[in-house]
């Protein structure tokens, strides 16, 4: 009778484990979304504009190789929160699934970048001054101060400028100063471009170009 007994109540304790076991599964979250490698979305999603390694084949879109990891990043988020926009990344935003900048941002920052030139030489010698010393007479601090001397940027705030297309520097500018963009923290940008002449704005864009 004993024995009888402590086999019904094995037997029910392993009926009730079973049911607890269930209902833990069933209450479970569901399994996450596989993550997406970053070079599977640079070669899926961004090799149009960017390239696959993040050196553009245009110069209306930015080299990306060797960016700042946390500057990508908030780059992305803002045009997908609507803070920046642009006809190419406001159509491309939502192929990039939410949640996988990071990845997208380490690949690219890990590429090598093919960097371009400076083509207008009688620009030079006015852009490094606005980068080295600013122009004090206008209110326009020195870009090395943001930027870095040799334009690497400080990756979390400021970007990576060396080496990059003069003429999408130059229109990053002009969007500053129309106040098309407006993403810069406390406004920074924007009063340093209202500051800029053209010839000025093309001058240390061409000036950034040839850092490396």
């Amino acid at each position: 009778m004993i024995r009888t007994m402590a086999v019904a109540l094995f037997v029910a304790a392993g009926f009730s484990f079973n049911a607890m076991a269930q209902e833990a599964v069933l209450e479970a979250d569901p399994p996450a979304t596989p993550k997406v490698p970053g070079p599977e979305l640079a070669e899926t999603v961004c090799v149009g504009c960017h390239g696959d390694t993040g050196n553009s084949p245009l110069s209306m879109f930015p080299h990306l190789a060797g960016q700042g990891v946390d500057y990508i990043v908030k780059q992305l988020k803002d045009f997908r929160a609507g803070r920046r926009s642009d006809p190419s990344m406001d159509a491309t935003i939502s192929q990039i699934p939410d949640g996988e900048e990071l990845n997208l941002a380490r690949w690219f920052s890990k590429q090598a970048v093919q960097p371009a030139s400076a083509t207008q030489a009688d620009l030079v010698n006015r852009g490094r001054q606005l980068w080295r010393a600013g122009d004090a007479g206008k209110g326009v601090p020195a870009c090395a101060g943001c930027h870095g001397a040799s334009g690497y940027g400080l990756p979390a705030q400021y970007p990576r400028l060396a080496g990059q297309f003069p003429d999408y520097i130059a229109a990053q500018l002009q969007k500053f100063r129309s106040g098309e963009r407006t993403n810069d923290a406390e406004n920074m940008m924007r009063v340093i471009a209202e500051r800029l002449t053209d010839h000025d704005a093309k001058a240390v864009s061409e000036y950034a170009a040839g850092l490396r």
